[in-house]
C-alpha cells in the first residue's frame, strides 16, 4: 500500500549551529542580536532555540546579557 504525501512535508538537510549573541539591555534583546546578525549571512533561517542565558559582571554590576542560541537553517541542494 503507498503512503500519501503531506503537501506541507518540508524534507531536506538541516545545519544546527551555536551562536552567542549580547546586549547591554536584555537577555530578549540578546537572543534577538544573534538571529538578526546571524540573518545577515546565512539563509533560511528555520528554528532558533535559546538554551542558556548569563551575565557579565563588572565592578559588581551586571553590564551585559548573553544568550546561547542554537540555530538552524537549511542547506542548499
Amino acid at each position: 500500500m503507498a503512503k500519501a504525501k503531506s503537501k506541507n512535508v518540508d524534507t531536506g538537510v538541516y545545519r544546527v549551529t551555536e551562536i552567542i549573541g549580547t546586549s547591554a539591555i536584555s537577555w530578549e534583546d540578546a537572543a534577538r542580536n544573534a538571529v538578526e546578525t546571524a540573518a545577515k549571512s546565512l539563509r533560511d533561517l528555520r528554528i532558533a532555540e535559546v538554551g542558556q542565558l548569563d551575565m557579565k559582571i563588572e565592578g559588581g554590576k551586571v553590564v551585559a546579557y548573553r544568550a546561547r542560541v542554537s540555530l538552524s537553517f537549511k542547506y542548499d541542494g
